[in-house]
């Protein structure tokens, strides 16, 4: 497991001084409505995940990725993180056929909400994808319910319980069968406080057992629906960490990035 989490940094704390990455914002649509979450194309002064300042067609990703690898030589890693689902866009996938095509030493990661990961995990595979993050925020679907508002999965739409049903049924088998195939899976959690604070360890034992080999424990960013949440405290976040990294491999260097940011992770 350590000798592949070496070449990522945000799987691993000792490269994040030598080895880059590149997120290219691509995938502009998302199939789950997270209640922390706002799309809405940000400026440049705005640092949460999703986060852009322009959605790019893989035309434009490709001249990104010559321009910033052409100036900095520690890219190593190209990411698809937003500002919607990568497994959700049929962009990403065109984005990394333009790269590889173009740069056959390039890894591919990609930070999914896993409602199409189960589906797509050996397509993944084919595109030459080896990281894959999953946010996975409940393993209970009457925690989930309060944290997602809707979910879309085979052109249906899904509200409230059945939603979050469908969500926590859909990530775990998603985690299973990617951890199945080979691919390295990280677990990011959202520790949202009065809503899953007191379910961090659940998650951290469930997806461990499906196949997780790192998890990071972030500290919810207060927006959109949740705007009214408080931040949770150092400490609070600091307990959940020491309880968790009992259960599971944590990571705690998280920078909770842009879709569009590129370079160190410092």
């Amino acid at each position: 497991m350590e000798s592949k989490l070496l070449g990522h940094p945000c799987f691993n704390k000792d490269v994040i001084y030598k080895i880059g990455r590149i997120h290219l914002p691509v995938a502009k649509s998302c199939n789950i409505k997270c209640n922390y979450c706002d799309r809405n194309i940000s400026c440049i002064n705005d640092h949460h995940p999703g986060a852009c300042s322009k959605v790019l067609s893989p035309q434009e990703a490709l001249k990104r990725y010559k321009d910033v690898t052409s100036k900095d030589q520690t890219i190593k890693i190209v990411g698809i993180s937003g500002p919607g689902d990568p497994l959700f866009n049929q962009e990403t996938f065109e984005t990394f056929e333009l790269i590889r095509n173009y740069d056959a030493q390039a890894e591919f990661c990609i930070s999914t909400n896993g409602l199409l990961l189960e589906d797509l995990a050996e397509v993944l595979l084919n595109y030459n994808v080896k990281y894959v993050t999953v946010t996975v925020n409940a393993v209970d679907s009457n925690i989930a319910q309060n944290i997602y508002e809707f979910a879309m999965y085979n052109e249906l739409l899904y509200f409230g319980k059945e939603a979050a049903e469908l969500i926590v049924h859909k990530q775990q088998y998603g985690i299973y069968r990617a951890s199945e195939l080979g691919l390295m899976v990280k677990v990011n959690t959202v520790l949202i406080p009065g809503i899953n604070s007191h379910h961090i360890e659940e998650v951290a034992a469930r997806v461990k057992a499906l196949g997780a080999k790192v998890m990071n424990i972030m500290p919810l960013i207060p927006y959109a629906k949740f705007s009214d949440i408080e931040r949770p405290s150092c400490s609070v976040l600091a307990q959940a960490r020491e309880k968790c990294s009992k259960i599971i491999q944590l990571i705690t260097h998280c920078r909770q990035c842009r879709s569009d940011e590129a370079g160190l992770l410092v």
